[in-house]
C-alpha cells in the first residue's frame, strides 16, 4: 500500500492558510455538489491530520486519497498541513499549537463553506492519529501550560487510524529510531510535565467517542498502541472501541482502494 505516495491524489478545492507561519495551510475539499448531497443542511466536517512520524519528509499529499473519498460521501475534509522536526519550530510544542490553530480555524472557515460546528470529526493516520487525539484532548489541558489554547474547538468524536495514541510506550518501544524523544525533545522520565499534555493516553478520559482502527500486521505502529489506549479509556468511563484489522499493514487504513478502507471508513461515517 505505499504507492499511495507515488499516486497523485485528486486535488483540494482549496488550500487555506490557517496562521503565518508558511507550513500554516489546509487543504479543504468538500462534496461536489453540497447543496444536493447533504439537502442545503450544514455540511459534517472531518478535520484529517496526516502521519509520518512527525518528520518533514512526510506531507499532506499521500492522505489526499484518503480526504477525496471522504468528500466524496457529503463531508467537507479540512485536511491541515503543520511544522515537522526538521522544519523551524517543529516538534514540541509548535506542532501541536499548529494543529490546535488548525482546527479552531473552522470557526472562521464555517460561514463561508457552510460547515456544521456542532459535527466535527477529528481524524488521523499514525502519528496524525496521536495529534487527532490530542486536539480531541485539548480541554483537558490547564491553563499555563506551553499547550493551553483558551476555548478549543469542541470535537464530536475521533477517529485514530494505526496511530500512537501513547508516546511513553512508543518511546519504551523506540518506535522509527526513537522519534518520540526527538519530537518531545526529550525523554518520558526527563519530561513528564511535557508528555502529561502531549500523549493522549495520560490525557484520558476524553468526554467524547473515540473509535480506533489498528491493522494486526502493522510493523510500523504496533497494534499493542491502540489496544492499551481503549482499555485505558474505558477505565476512564469513556466510549472507546478498537476496530483490529488481522491483515491490515500500515497504510491500508488510509488507502481507499484497499480492501480494509470500507471499515476505517464506515468507522469515520458512523461517527460523523
Amino acid at each position: 500500500m505505499m504507492d499511495i505516495f507515488s499516486r497523485r491524489p485528486p486535488p483540494a478545492g482549496a488550500r487555506i492558510p490557517y496562521g503565518p507561519d508558511p507550513l500554516n495551510f489546509g487543504d479543504l475539499r468538500l462534496p461536489r455538489d453540497p447543496a444536493s448531497e447533504v439537502g442545503g443542511r450544514l455540511l459534517p466536517v472531518v478535520v484529517l491530520v496526516h502521519g509520518g512520524f512527525w518528520r518533514a519528509q512526510y506531507s499532506l499529499e499521500h492522505i489526499g486519497h484518503a480526504a477525496a473519498a471522504l468528500a466524496a460521501e457529503g463531508v467537507a475534509v479540512w485536511s491541515l498541513e503543520y511544522r515537522r522536526i526538521g522544519n523551524p519550530g517543529g516538534g514540541w510544542p509548535g506542532t501541536f499549537l499548529d494543529v490546535g490553530a488548525g482546527v479552531d480555524h473552522l470557526r472562521e472557515l464555517a460561514p463561508f463553506y457552510n460547515l456544521d460546528l456542532a459535527r466535527v470529526v477529528a481524524v488521523g493516520h499514525s502519528a496524525g492519529g496521536h495529534l487527532a487525539a490530542w486536539a480531541a484532548a485539548r480541554h483537558t489541558i490547564p491553563q499555563g501550560d506551553p499547550l493551553y489554547t483558551d476555548r478549543p474547538l469542541p470535537l464530536r468524536a475521533v477517529v485514530p487510524l494505526a496511530s500512537v495514541v501513547d508516546l511513553r510506550r512508543a518511546w519504551e518501544l523506540v518506535l522509527s529510531n526513537n522519534v518520540v524523544e526527538e519530537f518531545m525533545g526529550g525523554a518520558p522520565d526527563a519530561l513528564p510535565h511535557r508528555y502529561k499534555t502531549a500523549s493522549p493516553i495520560e490525557m484520558l478520559p476524553l468526554g467524547i467517542p473515540q473509535t480506533l482502527v489498528h491493522g494486526a500486521a502493522d510493523e510500523n505502529v504496533p497494534l499493542e498502541i491502540s489496544e492499551r489506549y481503549v482499555e485505558a479509556a474505558q477505565e476512564q468511563g469513556d466510549e472507546a472501541r478498537l476496530i483490529a484489522l488481522p491483515r491490515a499493514g500500515h497504510f491500508e487504513v488510509i488507502d481507499p482502494r484497499s480492501t480494509e478502507w470500507p471499515q476505517a471508513l464506515g468507522a469515520i461515517m458512523g461517527l460523523v
